[in-house]
């Protein structure tokens, strides 16, 4: 097999390789399995039209026409000629299936299901990242930038993943991309024959000549590797608080919404609880009794990993006739009936639907989806709420305090996944949450505590104003300042019944509108809420309240009325209040956000209000600027050896003759890389005249420069045959002159590539490695290390 054949074999293992970091994106793997045919007839064409051969433009455009049949043959023959030929038509029905794969990723959760659009997506980026890589490192014989677009396709892939096993999907990418390293290095080296390293070794000797190069490469490759799985863990980590800017993707699913990145719009959140236009979203017409306890919900957020609170995995299924029974929900318990129409305004945008909870039903045209778990309905290929009217039949759960009170444990699974707490909580969460529910009898009796806590008897008040906390210890100052919103107190609530073994989770959606005079209930901006839902074996999951001021306290947190609607007086409002409440309301302004689950306006994190100058300490950061300094210093590394390195060799020397020989010799060194950083290879079997002449002929360089560059050459010549070497003057001028001349006749992407990765910086990898080999040599030549054969100790 030849070199080139060798090294195309390369570039598409490495390709194939690193497109495996997608496999967690989608529930099925068997897009992988048609990728590969598909690119081993792209990198069979690129062979052949290197074979013939072609020019590299037309080698590329014979693998860019191929790869555009392939991809016609497989998701549109039947809109092309002879089923491969694509014609406008094709182009069309391509770019409508591309559409809806985007909008796929927009509504799916990961993994998605893997439907065409989805798969056009994969399979057609993974041959563009193919061609590209192809190209690079085959066509232009140059593999270490073709690892850029294999840094690309990983970075989508894990940016959008969240699994445990993005470490065996680097290391498979890393793999493939020091496999064609390797490969070209080889190549490079057949094409001059065997390497040899010093003199024959005799029996019993040590061999004293350089290592291979391959096996170098090896080892340089190995020690980048380990560099790159080190140094992050070694970088300061970048956590958000509870109610954090940032949060981690949510959801694996196989349906529109099901899960996706918990992005926190705090900021937003807070312009909105304090914006004096109150826009009207939904309007309510219902047969409820009582409006003031008619919440509507949008999602859960029940996944806590003691910095942000976010959706978990989620499935969603067809829209059934009736839903079933919410988990948990005892025969025993008394319950009603309510039926409730929802009209969405024009300017409310959501693709989550609010609805009282627990729904029994809903009737809503359009494209919708079910999600079991919550008992949610979600859009599904850009369905929305906007202009919606819809009808919704929901229960009325009455349990009293007695059955709450009384209720038998929840089922293992679900407290196991309901109470999990991670170790970054701070310990003063569940040392407080122990000391408020000191001397409770029952799990309900903790939960009304801490309810009564926050809403009550614990002095905290409600602040649209307070600062995003960050880090682990949001919750804690939360506790210690005791000013937030619904954010704030509704998932401390929730975390700290996790550390008394009570399951519970977070819901975003409206508080109780306002009553109007024609029957309607009017639900505005303002009223967007977070609650915290607590769960007890034969009731569900159960609804408190304990944001002071807002929402309205449910009955059965009342020992006293048991069964009844009343509030007691020092409790919060059981009237639905017009202030601000909780979470923003949805935005159509975050359309675009990947796989959202949660209305946009609302808040997927949790918080802690901070005060003023209250903020990471200024020595917080100093980790986190070191470290980019870091990643600047190495990305910008190339760039600077250049630049000292043409320092030195064109600067000042002493006026020895001695001095005159190495700045002459310098400056040829200097010109011949300066020519290879702009594409022209140093060729070391040519004389220094017949070099000047390849530079001036590739180069093309114009009369004076290339004047120029024989000078530099002449006087190389001189320096190295003469008898008594002259000193050239203006040796230095000529090289610059020439490097002007050089960069002005190539493409600005050369130049790009010529200043940030010049080439000729590889100069340092050699002398790494021969320093290495030297070392090698004397550790194994040191006395007493080995003996001669036939000695005796």
């Amino acid at each position: 097999m030849s070199g080139r054949a060798r090294l195309a074999l390369s570039a598409a293992a490495a390709t194939l390789l690193t497109s495996c970091a997608l496999l967690p994106l989608v529930d099925q793997p068997t897009w992988l399995l048609e990728l590969v045919p598909l690119l081993a007839v792209q990198t069979a064409v690129g062979a052949a039209a290197r074979r013939v051969p072609l020019g590299r433009p037309l080698t590329v455009a014979a693998q860019a026409l191929a790869t555009l049949l392939l991809l016609t043959l497989v998701f549109a023959r039947q809109h092309a000629f002879a089923g491969l030929v694509p014609g406008p038509d094709t182009f069309r029905y391509l770019t409508d299936l591309f559409r809806q794969g985007s909008d796929d990723v927009s509504r799916y959760a990961i993994p998605a299901p893997l439907h065409d659009g989805i798969r056009l997506m994969l399979i057609g980026g993974v041959l563009l990242v193919g061609l590209l890589v192809d190209t690079l490192a085959v066509t232009f014989r140059s593999a270490a930038p073709a690892g850029l677009p294999l840094l690309a396709l990983y970075s989508v892939a894990a940016g959008l993943s969240d699994g445990g096993a993005d470490w065996l999907w680097f290391l498979a990418a890393a793999a493939g991309y020091l496999m064609l390293l390797l490969a070209e290095g080889r190549d490079r080296l057949a094409q001059w024959g065997r390497v040899f390293g010093g003199a024959p070794r005799t029996p019993g000797a040590v061999d004293g000549g350089a290592l291979a190069p391959a096996r170098t490469g090896r080892r340089i490759g190995a020690v980048a590797l380990g560099v790159a799985l080190t140094v992050p863990l070694a970088l300061p980590s970048m956590h958000g608080g509870l109610l954090d800017r940032t949060g981690t993707g949510v959801g694996a699913g196989d349906g529109p919404g099901a899960g996706g990145s918990a992005v926190s719009l705090l900021v937003s959140l807070r312009d909105d609880l304090n914006t004096e236009d109150d826009r009207r979203l939904l309007s309510l017409r219902t047969d409820a009794d009582d409006v003031s306890d008619l919440y509507l919900r949008i999602v859960s957020l029940d996944d806590f990993d003691g910095t942000t609170w976010k959706p978990a995995q989620r499935h969603v299924v067809g829209v059934p006739g009736t839903f079933p029974t919410p988990v948990g929900l005892g025969s025993d318990v008394r319950r009603g009936t309510v039926r409730t129409t929802v009209t969405a305004a024009d300017t409310y945008d959501q693709d989550w639907l609010p609805m009282p909870y627990p729904p029994s039903g809903v009737r809503i045209a359009g494209r919708w989806r079910y999600e079991p778990l919550g008992m949610a309905l979600v859009g599904d290929h850009g369905q929305t709420t906007r202009g919606e009217t819809y009808q919704v039949t929901s229960l009325a759960v009455r349990p009293t305090a007695r059955q709450l009170a009384s209720a038998p444990q929840p089922p293992a699974d679900l407290r196991r996944e309901y109470t999990r707490v991670p170790s970054a909580l701070p310990k003063v969460v569940a040392r407080t949450a122990r000391r408020i529910t000191a001397g409770a009898g029952s799990h309900y009796e903790e939960a009304v505590k801490l309810q009564d806590y926050f809403a009550v008897t614990g002095g905290f008040q409600y602040d649209t104003q307070v600062e995003v906390g960050r880090g682990p210890g949001a919750i804690a100052n939360f506790l210690k300042k005791k000013q937030g919103f619904c954010i704030h107190f509704s998932f401390t609530m929730a975390a700290m019944a996790r550390t008394l073994g009570i399951p519970a989770r977070v819901a975003v959606g409206f508080a109780p509108g306002t009553p109007q005079a024609d029957g309607t209930v009017a639900v505005s901006q303002k009223d967007a809420h977070a609650w915290p839902e607590l769960y007890f074996e034969g009731v569900g999951w159960t609804r408190f309240e304990p944001t002071p001021t807002r929402g309205t306290t449910p009955s059965y947190t009342q020992p006293d009325t048991p069964g009844t609607s009343l509030p007691q007086e020092s409790l919060p409002s059981g009237k639905a209040s017009s202030a601000p409440s909780a979470a923003a309301s949805p935005s159509a302004g975050c359309a675009g956000e990947l796989r959202r689950p949660v209305p946009c306006g609302s808040a997927s994190a949790a918080a802690a209000p901070q005060h003023g100058g209250d903020g990471p300490a200024p020595w917080g950061w100093l980790p986190a600027g070191l470290g980019g300094l870091l990643v600047t210093a190495v990305a910008l590394s190339p760039l600077l050896w250049r630049k000292r390195m043409r320092a030195l060799r064109l600067g000042g020397h002493s006026r020895t003759p001695e001095g005159a020989v190495a700045h002459t010799l310098a400056a040829w060194q200097e010109l011949t890389d300066s020519a290879w950083d702009h594409g022209i290879t140093p060729d070391e079997s040519l004389t220094p005249r017949g070099a000047a002449a390849r530079i001036v002929r590739l180069g093309h360089l114009d009369p004076a420069a290339g004047a120029a560059v024989h000078r530099v050459a002449d006087a190389v010549e001189q320096v190295l045959y003469a008898p008594r070497p002259r000193p050239a003057p203006g040796a230095a001028e000529d090289v610059r002159r020439t490097t002007e001349a050089l960069r002005a006749a190539v493409s600005t992407g050369t130049r790009l590539r010529a200043l940030l990765l010049p080439r000729s910086a590889v100069r340092v990898l050699w002398k790494v490695s021969a320093r290495w080999s030297a070392l090698r040599t004397r550790a194994a030549l040191r006395p007493g290390l080995r003996r001669p054969s036939g000695q005796r100790g």
